[in-house]
């Protein structure tokens, strides 16, 4: 495969779920994340959400192992589902997310630069994070599901 990205696709309870393929690995492995603005300033105007936006795919752009399933806001916190493969850790992947949009965000509006004067960024230094995919039974009936798989099949001929 010689490092790039394969994508199939499982259909599981009805959503469509990517697996992607990496040289060693097969992984489904997505995220949801929640960060805020730094003092929780209200500060996500719509105007400023469309260059988040492009900020945020941009970056996906420049990392394609990185995919954003969906996204929203609030005007002081995002919501990511995103899809961060094996070998990239999340603390990486919302470090370079926050980075990057944070940079782009300051470059953009004037108002942003004045009201965070530091060089820290635009984001509070925490996030939160919790996985999205299949549940405890939908594992448990898939590995039950793996002996029934590798047994012969025996075929009738009369």
């Amino acid at each position: 495969m010689n490092g790039t990205l394969h994508v199939a696709y499982e259909v599981c309870d009805a959503i469509l779920m990517r697996i992607q393929h990496l040289n060693h690995s097969t992984y489904q492995h997505q995220y949801h994340v929640v960060w805020g603005t730094k003092y929780r300033r209200k500060i996500l105007k719509p105007y400023v959400l469309k260059e988040l936006k492009k900020s945020l795919y941009e970056t996906c752009k420049k990392y394609p192992t990185l995919w954003i399933e969906s996204m929203n806001t609030n005007e002081d916190h995002v919501h990511i589902q995103i899809e961060i493969p094996p070998n990239i850790t999340i603390s990486d992947a919302v470090g370079k997310l926050k980075g990057l949009s944070s940079r782009h965000l300051r470059s953009k509006f004037r108002f942003i630069r004045e009201i965070y004067l530091e060089k820290d960024g635009i984001w509070s230094v925490g996030y939160f994070t919790s996985t999205v995919g299949l549940n405890e039974s939908q594992v448990k009936k898939y590995i039950e599901w793996q002996s029934k798989k590798d047994k012969p099949q025996r075929s009738r001929l009369f």
